[in-house]
C-alpha cells in the first residue's frame, strides 16, 4: 500500500470519530485498513463491553491508528511501542494534533526487546510486520515478563496465512479480513 493509498486514515469512532491521523514517511509501516480496525474493535467490543478506563498497549504501533482508536472510545491510557523514528515522529504528530498527551506515552524501542512490565494491561494491541512471526515471539516474552494477566485481553493482526499459536495463551476468536487475520488471546481461565 502506498503513503497516497492510506493519507486518509481516520478514526472510526467516539471522541475523535473522522478525525485524521498522520502516517509514518516511507513505506517501512502498513496501516490497518478502516475496515480491518473496525472488525477488530467489535470483535474487541463485544466482548469487552466498552473500552472505559483501560490501560492499552499498541506494540508495533506503526501510526498509532489501533491505540488512538481505543483512546477515542474511552481507554484511559495508551503506551505506544514502535521502533522507527518516522513512525514514532507520526505518532507524537497524533498526540500533539489530538491534545491527548496526558493519555499518552511512547517508547521508541523494538518490541522483542522491551523490558518486564511494570504492570498488566488491559488490552494489548500487535500489528507486526506481516509474515514475519513477531507476533508470536513478542506474545511468549510478554507473557514472560509480566505484561499480561489474568484480565488482559490481546489482539493480533498477522497475514491470513500465518500460524498463531503462543504457549500459555488461548486463542478466543479468530477472523480474517482481506489480506489480514485478526485474532484475540488471553490466558486460559
Amino acid at each position: 500500500m502506498t503513503r497516497a493509498q492510506h493519507s486518509g486514515l481516520r478514526i472510526i469512532a467516539g471522541e475523535w470519530r473522522g478525525r485524521k491521523l498522520a502516517v509514518p514517511k516511507g513505506d517501512n509501516t502498513r496501516p490497518t485498513a478502516d475496515r480491518t480496525r473496525e472488525t477488530l474493535f467489535n470483535m474487541l467490543a463485544s466482548r469487552l463491553g466498552d473500552f472505559e478506563g483501560l490501560s492499552v498497549a499498541d506494540l508495533f504501533a506503526g501510526s498509532g491508528a489501533l491505540g488512538f482508536e481505543a483512546l477515542s472510545r474511552g481507554a484511559r491510557q495508551c503506551l505506544f511501542v514502535e521502533r522507527d523514528p518516522d513512525a514514532v515522529a507520526a505518532i507524537r504528530n497524533n498526540i500533539a494534533s489530538l491534545d491527548a498527551r496526558s493519555r499518552c506515552r511512547v517508547e521508541q524501542a523494538s518490541v522483542l526487546h522491551l523490558a518486564p512490565g511494570k504492570m498488566a494491561h488491559d488490552l494489548i494491541l500487535l500489528d507486526p510486520p506481516y509474515g514475519t512471526g513477531a507476533g508470536s515471539v513478542a506474545l511468549d516474552r510478554l507473557l514472560r515478563l509480566g505484561w499480561i494477566g489474568t484480565s488482559t485481553w490481546i489482539a493480533l493482526e498477522c497475514a491470513r496465512d500465518e500460524k498463531v499459536e503462543v504457549s500459555g495463551l488461548e486463542t478466543v476468536a479468530e477472523r480474517n479480513v482481506g489480506k489480514a487475520k485478526l485474532t484475540l488471546l488471553r490466558l486460559p481461565n
